[in-house]
C-alpha cells in the first residue's frame, strides 16, 4: 500500500508503547499514514516516483522489491487456496500502467503457469501473457469512481424503493 502497513504482528502496538512510549494516536498515524511504500522508501508513496529514483535510491528499490514480493505472496496463497489459476488480472493505477511492476510480480511465478510476453507487457496490451503460458495474464482497465457512483445509485434506489413500500 502507499502509506498503510500490511500485515502486522498484534504484539507490535504494546511493544512500541512499552519501548518507545508510543501512544495509540502515534501508532495509528504510523501504520496508516507513514508506512507502506512511503515508510520503506522514506521519500514517496507514489510508485511512479519510486520507479524514477530506483537506480540511484536504494530505499526506493527496496520499496519496489517488497511491493512485488508481497503481491507474489498473495498470488501464491490464492493459487493454493483455489487449486491453481486460469487467469491473473492486473487492474487499477499500478496494474494498468506499470509494466515494470507487473514483470516484477510475475517473475519467478512460472511454476504456476505464469509467463509474460515482454513486448505486450511493455505496450500495456489487454493480454500480456506469453502464448505458451498456461495462465492468461490480463490488464483490465477500471474506472473506480464510476463503479462507486453506480454502487451508490443502486443503494439509493433500493433505499428509496423500500421507503415507498411503507
Amino acid at each position: 500500500m502507499s502509506t498503510r502497513s500490511g500485515d502486522l504482528d498484534p504484539g507490535l502496538a504494546p511493544y512500541l508503547a512499552r519501548t518507545e512510549q508510543m501512544t495509540t494516536g502515534q501508532f495509528y498515524k504510523m501504520v496508516n499514514h507513514e508506512s507502506g511504500l512511503l515508510g520503506i522508501s522514506e521519500t514517496s508513496s507514489d510508485m511512479r516516483d519510486l520507479l524514477d529514483h530506483e537506480k540511484q535510491d536504494v530505499r526506493a528499490a527496496e520499496a519496489i522489491a517488497l511491493f512485488c514480493y508481497q503481491a507474489k505472496k498473495w498470488i501464491g496463497s490464492f493459487a493454493a487456496a483455489l487449486g491453481g489459476l486460469d487467469t491473473l488480472v492486473f487492474a487499477g493505477g499500478i496494474g494498468e500502467n506499470c509494466p515494470a511492476i507487473r514483470a516484477g510480480i510475475c517473475e519467478g511465478l512460472g511454476f504456476l503457469g505464469i509467463g509474460l510476453n515482454e513486448s505486450r507487457n511493455a505496450e500495456n496490451a489487454t493480454v500480456i501473457s506469453d502464448a505458451t503460458a498456461r495462465v492468461t495474464v490480463r490488464v483490465i482497465r477500471t474506472d473506480e469512481e464510476l463503479m462507486i457512483a453506480r454502487s451508490v445509485l443502486r443503494s439509493c434506489a433500493a433505499s428509496f424503493a423500500s421507503s415507498t413500500d411503507l
